[in-house]
């Protein structure tokens, strides 16, 4: 780039000499131009941004009216934003690539956010395409303006300024160096952040009247120009450089040459000019994120549909469970009633039924409340679809015949000898013990209520009393078998933290029936979960199990259920 090259805007109106300004001051540098609608700013800002155009530097224009498609009569830019009469419609998705196109392709670009109805969508768009300019200016280095219509909305003088007006900051005070410079336009320089405007190094004000806005051009420029602002003609302006000695100019701007997009609607009717279109091969690579944004916006509704009958199904599979194994429960009862003479006439039955149809009410409330707390089911939104196994109405029933099948063993014991005292005689504890070395899951040795130790290990806790009660409750309440049961905890106990997936990899359960069990444990205070959705035994509260006093009436009742 020739560092003497200047670009001729307009002329002074003391002597009508001709006014220049010089490319590297305005491609690198930081401007600001201001004036009340209808004083000729944007004017000005078109005649810079043609006069570079037609030297062969692109730039790239953040269009808050869309007021500059009208430089598309005479130069081949990209017109991106929402509205259709854009050359393509565009998101915070497509800003790389359009930073990509304006520095590395040379293809001038207006990025059109008045068609935007969020502001957010909009906001984002502006940021993305900013904040790639500059990554990738720091590494070419080369001349290039970024034009900001109305950076009032985005650098406010006061408080509110979001991360996009911090990018636009970042660029104006450290883009020069990285030759990254930025044009803001703004109707009311009292609404702009003053930081912007004072370490601007070229200026431009066009006629003011508010008294707000004159006390700006007062404090920065001198009383004698607040003064006389307001009486500024359309398209003059007074220049403030810091390249000139010759202190403040009074400036007539030259008339743009390109279709006056943003100019005021009036009563005469007017052609609007044929535009010049950009190559369909520049369009290519757009439109294809565009495509591939759309698929994955379809692929996202679709998983979400999915995801919404599975919920559906599982609440359904585990209603139906529930009450199975409500039943169930029940007529094991009766029937154990029935075989000692327990109960009585008439009476007796309809009041033990009685009390058999509140407790299933009691049940049913108690799932309502676990349905709501099981919010390990929103981990299907984030696992990819690929991974996620519907359980099977013939696994479902495999798993319940499976645990029909193991239940007796907790009621009688055929293969007891001599040698070896009965089930009644040693306690559900020891009983259920002795079934989980028989399947190889020797978890440790027992941990006592006195035990305090920090250092004792969770494969320990986890073969305590009280703890593998609670963990044969949560096995009931969920959806697994004792295989499962203790597959998944020995798993943890030896290789946790994991996500559901990752205990899924080393046991023979479905991911379904490994969170319904993890959901239990969880409530039992006998499984923790971490930001990173990753489960792991729960020391410190099986610690808290074992070493509290109170816990032992509670295990007391556990134990009788468990007998039942």
């Amino acid at each position: 780039m020739d560092n003497e090259q200047q670009l001729p805007v307009g002329h002074l109106v003391a002597d009508d000499t001709e006014v220049s300004i010089p490319v590297v001051e305005i491609l690198t540098g930081r401007g600001f131009v201001t004036g009340k609608s209808g004083s000729g700013k944007s004017n000005t800002a078109s005649v810079i941004v043609e006069k570079l155009l037609d030297a062969g530097y692109p730039v790239a224009i953040i269009d808050a009216d869309g007021e500059y498609y009208g430089l598309k009569e005479e130069y081949e830019l990209l017109h991106a934003g929402a509205d259709e009469e854009c050359d393509i419609q565009v998101g915070a998705e497509h800003a790389e690539k359009i930073a990509s196109l304006a520095l590395e392709q040379n293809v001038p670009i207006i990025v059109d956010v008045s068609g935007y109805l969020d502001d957010d969508e909009a906001d984002e768009l502006i940021r993305e395409t900013a904040r790639h300019l500059f990554a990738k200016e720091k590494k070419l280095k080369k001349p290039f303006l970024l034009v900001v219509e109305e950076c009032h909305e985005y650098i406010p003088e006061g408080g509110g300024m979001g991360e996009t007006g911090k990018m636009l900051i970042k660029v104006g005070k450290r883009g020069r160096k990285h030759g990254l410079g930025v044009m803001g336009i703004s109707q009311r320089p009292a609404d702009v952040k003053k930081d912007f405007i004072t370490q601007a190094n070229w200026l431009v004000w066009h006629r003011l009247t508010w008294e707000n806005d004159t006390k700006v051009v007062s404090r920065i420029v001198g009383d004698e120009y607040g003064d006389a602002v307001p009486d500024l003609d359309a398209g003059e302006g007074f220049v403030q450089t810091d390249w000139t000695d010759g202190g403040i100019r009074r400036v007539q701007f030259n008339r743009k040459q390109t279709f006056d997009a943003g100019a005021t609607p009036g009563l005469d009717d007017f052609e609007r000019p044929e535009l010049k279109s950009v190559s369909d091969a520049l369009m290519g690579d757009l439109e294809e994120i565009t495509e591939i944004q759309e698929q994955e916006h379809n692929r996202v509704a679709e998983l979400e549909s999915q995801l919404e009958r599975r919920g559906e199904q599982i609440a359904e599979l585990e209603n139906e469970l529930q009450t199975a194994r409500d039943v169930s429960a029940a007529a094991r009862k009766m029937a154990n009633a029935l075989a000692h003479g327990d109960v009585g006439g008439p009476e007796d039955f309809e009041q033990r039924l009685r009390e058999k149809n509140e407790r299933i009410r009691e049940l049913e409330a108690r799932i309502t409340e676990l349905q709501d707390e099981q919010t390990d089911l929103n981990a299907f939104e984030t696992e990819p679809e690929t991974e996620r196994v519907e359980p099977s109405a013939e696994s479902a029933a495999t798993d319940e015949q499976g645990e029909t099948e193991d239940e007796p063993e907790f009621e009688t014991d055929d293969t007891t000898t001599d040698e070896e005292p009965t089930e009644g005689e040693i306690g559900p504890v020891e009983a259920y013990r002795k079934r989980l070395r028989k399947r190889g899951y020797e978890l440790g040795k027992t941990v006592s209520r006195s035990s305090n130790d920090e250092s004792t290990s969770v494969v320990e806790l986890a073969n305590s009393d009280s703890v593998v009660v609670r963990i044969d409750a949560a096995r009931r309440e969920s959806l697994c078998n004792d295989d499962h049961t203790w597959d998944i905890i020995a798993t943890l106990a030896a290789d946790g933290p994991m996500t559901v997936h990752e205990i899924a990899d080393n046991v023979t359960a479905s991911v379904e029936q490994i969170q319904s069990l993890l959901a239990e444990l969880r409530s039992r205070s006998l499984a923790t979960r971490d930001e990173t959705r990753k489960y792991a035994l729960d020391r410190a509260g099986m610690m808290d199990i074992i070493t509290d006093p109170d816990e032992r009436a509670h295990d007391t009742e556990l134990h009788s259920q468990w007998r039942e």
